[in-house]
């Protein structure tokens, strides 16, 4: 680490404490991406932003590199090695086709002032079926996912408003550039490996049956 908390904290002149460089570290791990624009992760962001460098030293050992981008105000913690909690199908499926909704909008300028580009869900249903070649998992599966690609810094859900005919509609945020990348092309085809290898062996027991 370049300087301890310890250090930090007594440079800081009592405005922060050890616990809150803590916890601004562990929140960037779990949650992976901290946005200066979300009201809940303000203050972590513009601890980790102002003493970047130190955080990158101490995530560094964990194998956990770090990434900021200064325009849209995100720092993200991207771990150097796959493995981690397992990863769905679908959960996959879903960021990989938000994704490819973000870098269109992108070639076509409509993304927002914060980074976030809107997928109503007949454009989602539309994409998914031309990407994952399969039906777009149900409102109540949607919602689900959603939650988990929250979690993630990926996408958040909101919900609609007045008379508009659809529940809700999805918003693909900025780190999704960084998130849903080569590792996620990867697990794709892991899924489709171990799908593959599943066939094999049914296919296998129904010749020996």
């Amino acid at each position: 680490m370049k300087r301890s908390w310890n250090q930090l904290s007594q440079q800081s002149n009592g405005i922060y404490a050890v616990a809150d460089f803590e916890r601004a570290a562990y929140r960037l791990v779990t949650e992976q991406v901290l946005y200066a624009g979300d009201r809940t992760a303000r203050a972590a962001y513009h601890l980790v932003e102002d003493h970047f460098d130190d955080y990158v030293a101490a995530l560094a050992p964990l194998g956990i590199r770090l990434e900021r981008n200064a325009h849209y105000r995100y720092v993200v913690a991207m771990p150097a090695h796959g493995e981690g909690a397992p990863v769905t199908l679908e959960e996959t499926l879903l960021l990989l086709v938000l994704r490819q909704r973000y870098d269109e909008a992108a070639r076509q300028g409509q993304i927002e002032e914060q980074g976030e580009v809107v997928v109503e869900l007949p454009e989602l249903q539309e994409a998914y079926q031309a990407l994952a070649g399969r039906a777009m998992p149900d409102v109540g599966a949607l919602r689900a996912l959603a939650r988990t690609l929250r979690r993630w810094g990926v996408c958040r859900l909101v919900e609609s408003e007045g008379d508009d005919p659809q529940p809700f509609h999805l918003r693909a945020r900025p780190a999704i550039v960084e998130i849903a990348g080569e590792q996620w092309l990867q697990r794709l085809d892991q899924h489709n490996r171990d799908d593959a290898d599943a066939e094999d062996a049914a296919e296998d027991d129904d010749a020996t049956a």
